[in-house]
């Protein structure tokens, strides 16, 4: 059973904060890349490490959620796209972050190819996880 807060999923409720916190990562390193200033590349590095510690609860909380789900569904199958996808854009993200550790206010080119990696998979993996709660509610969840 899912856990809900004012009768909202908390697995919903959860994912704004890692999306806006990765997206805005990635915003930081194109200003940076536009402007070279130093102190937008430390943000970006600090918002993604928000972001992906966030992430990673809501991917916790999402996989509670999709055990819910009845096996052999569209929901189910849905479910599992979205949640691998959500891993695979973490990972993409935690691999940027490491990158750029060290300097941070000189991100490579490869880590912010990461990062605009992780956004791209990001709108396909948000689709999905909208079609995982279209479905719930056809199933009355």
């Amino acid at each position: 059973m899912p856990v809900r807060i004012f009768g909202q999923r908390l697995h919903l409720i959860l994912v704004v904060f890692p999306l806006g916190l990765l997206a805005t990562s990635f915003l930081f390193d194109l200003a940076w890349l536009a402007t070279d200033r130093a102190t937008l590349a430390i943000a970006a590095s600090r918002i993604m490490l928000a972001g992906i510690v966030g992430s990673a609860v809501a991917i916790v909380q999402g996989g509670f959620e999709w055990v819910a789900i009845p096996r052999r569904t569209r929901a189910s199958h849905t479910g599992a796209l979205h949640g691998v996808g959500t891993v695979v854009v973490t990972l993409l993200f935690a691999a940027s972050w490491l990158l750029r550790r060290d300097a941070p206010a000189q991100p490579a080119a490869l880590a912010i190819a990461l990062s605009a990696s992780g956004v791209v998979l990001t709108l396909l993996t948000g689709w999905l996880g909208s079609e995982v709660a279209d479905r719930l509610a056809e199933l009355g969840e």
